[in-house]
């Protein structure tokens, strides 16, 4: 039994007895003692404290565990326990009615995937390295991908694990900013700083601090060493979600995004600014309006979501009760072959799959505007609408037989949409999805 089937076979065992499945914390306590680390490794790893582990976690999931198991478990015997419960489920006759979820357990897939959901999948080691880089004093995590990629379910999960490391937590979307908000610096700074001081419960002093002499980024800067990092005891995460709404402004982004950077660049020297943590979340369609020099600074740790796996893939196929998929995985092969991995379109046919939809059907009405894609292609369709260049490109690439060399910063964005991806200097459509529903629609607006 290799730990994919172990993982497996505990959250059989935990779904059975609790109606869920483990979490992120449970399932890097079963990765650790699988590998025979103690929990003073297994916490470096994870970028938690070691009496996190041995006081609370670790004793609590092998009650937990054992509880589902039906037996006592504990750190050293937990593999041979897993074997027994694997050999016990195997050829026993699983009752047709559940196999399919009800709708209490099914997700649709819209939005964040929450906390306590059995259908986010982890993309080792991001997951990891995230929660190691949090908890590091003045760290800068910046979090990038197209849109329905998993950014903010992945910042939420940041977030919790720096709430139970002991730090303060402040989350912003900038989509939920007023649009007066971006009619100049001083009114976006004084936003920003007010929100963060009320999510800390700060009574907010920006009159006290503000001085139009020294300017709003001096002043911003001030407020936030001389009052929030000094009043506040532990470390503070700021994470800043769609932060792309800030490109659309460039008077703003000019300014804002270099502040950040410095405030980072200022942790390597003045001890205060090490107690403030930043997480940045951008989609990176945004790049499509921007020139190439006007892209997000470089600096932190950046986190570049992958698709799924089809391993990734077949583990959530199976969290969804689709028996068929614990096979040779050929038919979740047809699915990947036409959305790729990414993860929003793999739920979203997981969603109707689970709900006893045809996989044939839904693959030949994939790109079809009746198809439960059609949201999806039409926001792409719009996007490229703006852009005749990026039009022009993709068009290239999706009637070609084989990869084609672009323009490079019309490849940089189409790739960075997530429409095309990059072998060297030549480009192939991202998925079979995307080249027939683009062929398609790019070739009915030429004829007209």
């Amino acid at each position: 039994m290799n730990f994919e089937q172990a993982l497996e076979v505990a959250n059989a065992a935990v779904f059975a007895k609790f109606g869920r499945y483990l979490t992120d914390v449970e399932t890097i306590i079963v990765m650790g003692a699988w590998q025979n680390q103690t929990y003073e490794q297994i916490a470096d790893t994870a970028g938690y404290s070691v009496s996190y582990f041995t006081r609370d976690a670790g004793p609590k999931f092998w009650k937990f565990l054992s509880q589902a198991l039906g037996e006592p478990v504990s750190k050293t015997n937990f593999q041979a326990a897993l074997e027994r419960q694997r050999s016990l489920s195997i050829g026993v006759a699983v009752p047709t009615q559940d196999l399919v979820p009800n709708d209490d357990v099914l997700e649709f897939p819209s939005g964040p995937v929450p906390l306590n959901s059995p259908f986010y999948i982890e993309r080792f080691p991001i997951e990891q390295r995230a929660y190691a880089q949090i908890c590091k004093p003045g760290s800068l995590i910046r979090i990038k991908a197209p849109k329905q990629m998993g950014k903010t379910s992945l910042m939420h999960r940041i977030l919790a694990h720096a709430k139970q490391a002991g730090l303060r937590t402040v989350q912003l979307n900038l989509q939920r900013a007023d649009s007066t908000v971006f009619t100049s610096l001083d009114k976006f700074l004084r936003w920003l700083c007010a929100n963060v001081s009320r999510q800390l419960d700060l009574e907010p002093k920006l009159d006290e601090y503000w001085d139009e002499d020294i300017g709003s980024k001096v002043s911003c800067t001030l407020y936030f060493q001389s009052y929030v990092l000094a009043k506040i005891n532990s470390p503070v995460v700021l994470a800043l979600d769609d932060v792309n709404r800030v490109f659309e402004y460039p008077a703003i982004s000019a300014d804002f995004l270099p502040l950040l950077r410095s405030w980072y660049e200022d942790a390597a020297e003045l001890e205060i600014w090490q107690k403030l943590r930043l997480i940045v979340v951008h989609a990176t369609e945004a790049y499509i309006p921007l020139d190439i020099n006007q892209s997000p600074f470089n600096v932190g740790l950046p986190v570049k979501l992958p698709e799924l796996s089809l391993a990734q893939v077949q583990d959530l196929a199976v969290r969804h009760k689709l028996e068929w998929a614990k096979g040779e995985g050929k038919n979740l092969a047809s699915l990947l072959a036409m959305v790729g991995g990414h993860p929003y379109l793999i739920r979203l046919a997981l969603y109707h799959l689970a709900r006893q939809e045809s996989l044939e059907e839904l693959l030949q009405a994939s790109y079809t505007v009746s198809g439960i894609y059609s949201d999806h292609l039409r926001r792409h369709l719009a996007n490229l609408q703006e852009h005749p260049e990026l039009v022009a490109a993709l068009q290239r690439v999706v009637v070609a037989p084989e990869a084609v060399p672009l323009e490079a910063i019309a490849a940089y964005k189409l790739e960075s949409m997530g429409l095309v991806k990059l072998e060297g200097n030549r480009a192939v459509p991202s998925c079979k999805l995307y080249q027939l529903y683009f062929r398609e629609q790019l070739s009915q607006a030429n004829e007209h």
